[in-house]
């Protein structure tokens, strides 16, 4: 990836969760208890896992969120602090810290329920944006707080339009860049209409739509799978950074694809991504390619 004098500069908007995760042969179904389970707890939130991967991968990055007034809160400005995440605008509210109750099964597949607690409070009235900053935002902050977001931007924003939900024209026509999963894209057909979109498929690569027409693809890199929990927020945080750093859009694509292989290979929903600090490309990674 072209190398600047200066870190690129990237500001995320959104979530920062406790992840209470059971390790389970394969996934309970409707009603059914599922025993055998191994528990881990980990710093979580999409916001968080966007801002720690894209502060791994080499970006200057602040957080901009909210936790609560308990021990979690104090672990999770902590864990983003050890990431050289810059919290000065991570606020400390009377909700309690959000929580994510995960369940992974042996293939790595997931089920997850959210619990907002201080996300719910996050708050951009005291923030100020520069023209030369990246946004990255995601929608597990309220609706209403990313379409004032995207009116209060005035450089580059990109939207991990997730989880899915219409999304209304202030926050569509904005958006420089949306990024979804397939399943999402599927549920938000307002998408074919924006301006750039990029698809994940899984194992089956990822691709980017410039006004519902494909511009450019690249396959998934293999990999095993641990945990698929972090592996969309790592493509969210080096997709934006590919681009916003010059890449081409097929080149941005594969290193994206590069740094989910990796993600997916770690249990954390924050992995280390030490691997790709360099954005290199994948054919330069031997662990991956």
């Amino acid at each position: 990836m072209p190398q600047t004098s200066s870190p690129l500069a990237l500001t995320v908007v959104g979530s920062i969760n406790i992840d209470l995760t059971a390790r389970t042969e394969r996934l309970p179904e409707p009603g059914e208890t599922i025993g055998g389970g191994r528990l881990r707890r980990d710093a979580g939130g999409k916001g968080a896992n966007q801002a720690t991967a894209a502060s791994r991968l080499g970006a200057s990055v602040r957080m901009v969120g909210a936790v609560g007034r308990d021990s979690d809160g104090d672990a999770m400005r902590s864990s983003l602090e050890r990431a050289g995440v810059d919290i000065r605008n991570v606020r400390t509210v009377d909700e309690p810290t959000g929580t994510a109750l995960i369940v992974v099964d042996a293939a790595g597949e997931n089920q997850i329920a959210v619990c907002e607690g201080a996300n719910s409070a996050v708050s951009i009235d005291d923030v100020d944006f520069a023209a030369s900053e990246t946004v990255l935002a995601q929608l597990e902050i309220s609706i209403d707080l990313a379409v004032t977001l995207a009116e209060r931007v005035p450089g580059f924003f990109a939207l991990n339009a997730a989880p899915a939900q219409p999304l209304p024209p202030a926050l569509l026509d904005r958006a420089d860049l949306i990024i979804v999963n397939e399943t999402e894209y599927a549920l938000i057909p307002e998408l074919a209409g924006a301006k750039l979109v990029a698809v994940t498929y899984g194992s089956e690569g990822a691709a980017l739509l410039e006004r519902g027409e494909t511009i450019a693809f690249a396959p998934a890199v293999k990999t095993s799978v641990v945990n698929t929990v972090g592996a969309g927020d790592s493509f969210c945080a080096a997709l934006t950074l590919a681009l916003r750093s010059g890449l081409d859009p097929e080149l941005a694509l594969r290193t994206a694809c590069a740094v989910g292989a990796a993600a997916v290979a770690d249990p954390a929903s924050q992995p280390q991504l030490g691997l790709l600090v360099d954005y290199v490309p994948v054919e330069s990674v031997p662990a991956l390619s």
